[in-house]
């Protein structure tokens, strides 16, 4: 098993990078449909969108980051298996499972019937090589940023990314659908990374 060690740095930070990237359903469809670890550049890129959400994921719940650093290599592991082997029927629910998944884990550890070992050893599979994004951004000027969007736009971004919350209960929430959470959330990050970088609109 290759446990690589996972550097912390802002979640918009990494995001910012994602937006002309693949969607997580055409990530998902293109390493189901390779061979077992054909298509390393989309394992990669899956292993280094979630990487961040799975560890902040993580720290909330367990407390301690060398637990989240443990939860993140387990539940990208069984992410990636459960693609390659093609039981994740719904690829545009991505974010959902892999959410789920966490929980799963954490979970099944508070009640002593997990352990890291267990996933390891079923799949007995590593991680293609993958580095999370090490930029950190200045603080205060992504919090001026992100204040000046549009409050529905802040909404989403906040509710996907702070609470780690699917598309479906932050459509719920807002009174939108899912498919427009996902456009609201893809527009709000491009608005954020242009304010962020200096880039013109």
């Amino acid at each position: 098993m290759n446990l690589l060690p996972l550097r912390a740095a802002s979640p918009y930070a990494r995001r910012l990078h994602m937006v002309d990237a693949p969607d997580d359903g055409e990530l998902a469809r293109r390493i189901s449909a390779a061979a077992p670890g054909r298509d390393a550049a989309a394992e990669a890129e899956l292993c280094r969108r979630f990487a961040p959400r799975i560890r902040l994921y993580g720290r909330r719940h367990l407390r301690n980051d060398a637990a989240a650093a443990d939860l993140v290599q387990d539940v990208l592991v069984l992410t990636l298996e459960k693609l390659r082997s093609g039981a994740i029927r719904e690829p545009d629910k991505l974010a959902s499972f892999i959410l789920g998944s966490s929980r799963q884990v954490v979970v099944d550890g508070r009640r002593g019937g997990w352990r890291r070992e267990r996933i390891l050893e079923t799949f007995n599979a590593s991680l293609p090589d993958f580095t999370e994004d090490a930029e950190v951004l200045d603080s205060r000027r992504l919090e001026d940023c992100l204040a000046a969007l549009a409050e529905r736009e802040r909404s989403v971004l906040v509710m996907t990314f702070y609470d780690d919350r699917p598309a479906e209960e932050v459509g719920a929430a807002l009174g939108l659908a899912p498919g427009n959470v996902r456009v609201i959330r893809h527009r709000g990050l491009e608005k954020l990374r242009r304010c962020v970088t200096g880039e013109a609109a």
